[in-house]
């Protein structure tokens, strides 16, 4: 895993990332987080997540996506569904959703560059600890960037 600070939105606009992994509750919401810059630089991103089943506990683990032209670039950004919801206290990031997420995007995306947040790390409350291996595990071999967000 390669560690990059800065904005994962504005380095997938510059040609940096072929695919964006952000989480994502299963109510179709995206307003709080990386997923509301998400939703307003990509509503394609957004109407892909208002296509799924709002508040369905079997999109855990999976992800809808979007294929978006800017700049001269192709970006897929990913809607990984790695929460259930975003209420409540306590941890909200379901670890094997994350699992499952990564396992399929390998498979789907092997031989793109990938980026993403701290995943699940932080409006979730995971453990990023436990989220890093999981990610490392899954996209072993794969060229992988975490963004750690500085303006």
């Amino acid at each position: 895993m390669k560690i990059l600070e800065g904005d994962l939105i504005k380095l997938a606009l510059a040609g940096e990332f072929d695919v964006i992994i952000h989480g994502c509750n299963c109510f179709c919401t995206m307003g709080a987080g990386i997923a509301k810059a998400i939703k307003a630089e990509f509503p394609e991103a957004f109407k892909a997540d208002l296509n799924t089943e709002k508040g369905s506990k079997q999109k855990l683990g999976t992800y809808s996506q979007a294929s978006v032209e800017r700049n001269g670039n192709t970006i897929t950004v990913i809607n990984a569904y790695t929460q259930f919801n975003w209420h409540g206290r306590g941890v909200k990031a379901d670890y094997q959703a994350i699992q499952s997420v990564f396992s399929r995007l390998k498979k789907e995306f092997s031989g793109s560059r990938f980026g993403y947040p701290l995943i699940g790390a932080g409006l979730a409350g995971g453990d990023w600890n436990v989220i890093s291996q999981i990610i490392e595990t899954e996209l072993a071999g794969e060229n992988h960037t975490l963004v750690k967000f500085a303006p």
